[in-house]
């Protein structure tokens, strides 16, 4: 490795799935008119929610273990350059082929090499964020080479043509009777009559039209949650036992994986294996738990590859402010309890990362441009904190979107002569707050809205861009006299 990974990289390739087509109050807008999507992800995050609180309960020392989490974290991402370069030493002694990856375009470029090279035409899949990321299926099928999901989620997701819409359970947005319907489109000799909407029966299905693809495929492609820099292991940890069967019947397993999710030592995995399952799925553990360590004579994949990815992530490396959402766990706990994302969901996001963690990594990770659809992901936030809150390893997503709104005003600003309105509107409001008798007159003249103002609402529609803020919110009756008037009145001038 000739980079040092501590200079500012490229933003993520443009073949990345990070960006939407619309920027989110448009998509989000969109979204709230869907009462079954509302009504489908209010159900889903508060089970979630319920099942962490529980088990969250359990753990006397559970912040104790945040602190820990947060603190591997940091010394990890201090310490990236060497500790990959460790990881690699490992991997490769052991008889694995590390690959390093600056873009997604060079990440889907290898994949395909080495699938070629095994001579497959076709693939099976563990859940991947990373994967997602570099848009690796509908790289796949430009080759000619059919990818299969084996997550039973992600399956439902690929069979319809869509796109995830939440970090644990991608097809979240979706409801029983619209599995059954996809299963019977999609799936070769289902009987319509035995298959009801269950979900054993939709998972027996499922793992039936997945065991054929398990026996048959000679090629796997998964991501990681976690390496190990210390052994050179990568650890995979799911709820279904696919990841297994992709991890030990294949030939050629080839493992995409962000640079952020190496670990210094075991011991520090001991801490994640604790705070991950009971933040993600509200379990005391994952059910599945698989590690390996590079090729193993005679058992299991023989062909074993890591491609190391950057994709934009050396860029949020490099600032001391934003490199804290590289401490991300793809946990989900944040979209569980956000107000925004359980009112319309991931698509509104654009991103294959959703929600709160997805609201300030996808902007670091393709760069803040002022006109930049991600660019509005900042302010998909009520800033309330419940993210924050519940994050396993701390990440201050709250600060983050503020310090975010903050570098997309700013380069804004610096892009375009004539300010926005909101900049106006804060310049007009700094100028008159920066003088007592300005300030004074302004308390006073804001008493003549009373006349336009019925139950907190305009009596007449506001001109844009005012209307976009009043249609959707109710203000206070406007008083009658204001603060210092009534000062005055009660307290006496002179006080």
């Amino acid at each position: 490795m000739t980079t040092f990974l501590g200079m500012p990289g490229p933003p993520a390739g443009p073949g990345s799935d990070l960006t939407g087509s619309v920027p989110f109050p448009a998509a989000a807008r969109e979204a709230l008119e869907d009462r079954r999507l509302r009504r489908n992800l209010a159900h889903a995050t508060g089970t979630i929610r319920a099942k962490r609180a529980a088990v969250v309960a359990e753990v006397e020392d559970w912040e104790d273990l945040r602190a820990a989490g947060a603190a591997i974290k940091a010394d990890t991402m201090a310490r990236l350059p060497e500790l990959l370069e460790q990881l690699e030493a490992r991997v490769t002694e052991r008889g694995g082929v590390v690959h390093w990856a600056r873009d997604a375009g060079e990440a889907n470029d290898i994949v395909i090499d080495l699938v070629e090279q095994a001579g497959a035409s076709e693939v099976v899949k563990v859940k991947s964020m990373a994967t997602q990321e570099i848009g690796l299926n509908e790289a796949l099928a430009t080759a000619g080479i059919t990818p299969i999901e084996t997550d039973l989620a992600e399956l439902i997701v690929q069979l319809a043509n869509d796109r995830p819409s939440h970090i644990l359970v991608p097809a979240i947005h979706r409801g029983r009777a619209e599995i059954r319907e996809i299963f019977l489109d999609r799936m070769p000799g289902l009987d319509p009559d035995a298959l009801t909407d269950e979900p054993t029966v939709l998972a027996a299905a499922a793992r039936a039209y997945l065991r054929e693809a398990f026996l048959r495929s000679t090629v796997a492609i998964s991501g990681a949650n976690f390496a190990i820099a210390q052994t050179g292991t990568l650890a995979v940890v799911e709820s279904e036992g696919n990841g297994r069967m992709c991890l030990t019947l294949p030939q050629t397993l080839i493992t995409v994986m962000g640079i952020e999710k190496v670990l210094p030592s075991w011991r520090d995995l001991e801490v994640f294996l604790q705070l991950l399952p009971r933040s993600s799925t509200g379990e005391r553990m994952n059910p599945y738990t698989s590690m390996w360590t590079g090729a193993s004579p005679g058992d299991g994949p023989q062909q074993v590859h890591l491609i190391l990815l950057d994709n934009g992530r050396t860029r949020v490396l490099a600032d001391p402010q934003g490199r804290s959402a590289l401490h991300c766990i793809r946990c989900s706990a944040c979209l569980n309890v956000c107000p925004v994302y359980e009112r319309v969901g991931g698509h509104a996001y654009g991103s294959v990362y959703p929600g709160p963690i997805g609201a300030i990594l996808s902007p670091q990770l393709t760069g803040v441009t002022g006109d930049g659809v991600n660019d509005s992901l900042p302010y998909a936030s009520t800033l309330c904190g419940a993210c924050e809150e519940v994050c396993p390893v701390k990440i201050p997503i709250p600060d983050q979107l503020v310090r975010l709104r903050a570098e997309h005003t700013e380069t804004y600003a610096s892009a375009h002569r004539i300010p926005s309105a909101e900049a106006a509107a804060m310049r007009a409001a700094s100028w008159m707050m920066s003088d007592a008798k300005r300030f004074d007159r302004a308390g006073r003249a804001a008493r003549l809205g009373r006349l336009g103002m019925r139950g907190g609402r305009p009596r007449l529609p506001l001109p844009p861009p005012l209307s976009g803020w009043a249609d959707s919110r109710d203000l206070p009756e406007l008083p009658r006299e204001t603060f210092r008037e009534w000062w005055a009145r009660t307290r006496g001038e002179s006080s």
